[in-house]
């Protein structure tokens, strides 16, 4: 039985205050560990807010990842660095750095790599645009990007990695995939996974579903037996709103 993991990706929203005062209304609204939970603040908030959590049912993620151990990489953050801030968890590849910052899928491979080495859990972010959907490229297009972004990963790094569906048509638009279409979607996923690295693999594999989640539709999406959970965007930034979703999770 695959646990339900519910992630909360802050973006770059947040004050300091702001930030840690979210962080602990979901650590009071998290009571136990029947569900995965985790928090994914700016680069910058990260360790006050692993601080405010510490002891929590709530783990923390950073919202992004480089693959060097170190180097001359102005901006970027290490694996060890987000380790020793806190962080369990790294998203990779969401939508807005495909998309928005051009990042390659190799790019995205190597980040993948890095992070499950160093012993981060890895969210890794596949999805298609609307008008590949439209164009009946779904199915081609998250294969792509599953063998290219997964492509070398050894068996011992998969207990480290989450796969999180996002429709990048349905990401801060309003527009929600139906748990129906959300089930076809992340069962292509498994079965894609399965053909890489096998059938148990694929059955333990944890996929998220990334597109608009918010408490009014998430219990029917996670109801789905192939969804166990969401990356949560906006519905995030309340602590309220975000453990109600937690909540339809259980």
């Amino acid at each position: 039985m695959r646990k339900k993991f519910i992630a909360g990706n802050w973006k770059m929203y947040t004050t300091l205050a702001g930030a840690k005062s979210l962080a602990l209304g979901v650590a009071q609204g998290v009571t136990d560990d029947a569900v995965t939970v985790a928090v994914c603040p700016p680069t910058c908030w990260l360790v006050p807010v692993a601080e405010v959590l510490k002891g929590s049912h709530v783990g923390v993620g950073a919202q992004n990842v480089h693959y060097a151990a170190e180097g001359a990489y102005t901006g970027d953050l290490s694996p060890a660095m987000i380790l020793e801030s806190g962080c369990q968890y790294a998203i990779i590849g969401h939508s807005e750095r495909r998309h928005g910052l051009a990042e390659p899928d190799l790019f995205l491979n190597r980040k993948v790599k890095a992070a499950t080495a160093a012993g981060l859990t890895a969210i890794f972010c596949v999805g298609e645009l609307l008008a590949e959907r439209e164009a009946k490229q779904t199915e081609a297009v998250l294969e792509f990007q599953l063998a290219a972004g997964l492509a070398g990963l050894e068996a011992g790094a998969l207990g480290k990695l989450v796969v999180a569906y996002e429709p990048v048509w349905a990401i801060g638009t309003g527009k929600v995939a139906t748990p129906e279409q959300a089930q076809e979607t992340h069962g292509f996923i498994r079965k894609t996974f399965g053909k890489l690295f096998g059938a148990e693999a694929a059955s333990k594999l944890v996929i998220q579903y990334g597109g608009s989640v918010k408490p009014d539709n998430a219990a029917e999406i996670m109801k789905q037996p192939d969804v166990d959970g969401a990356l949560v965007g906006g519905a995030s930034l309340k602590a309220d709103s975000f453990v109600k979703i937690v909540q339809a999770a259980r």
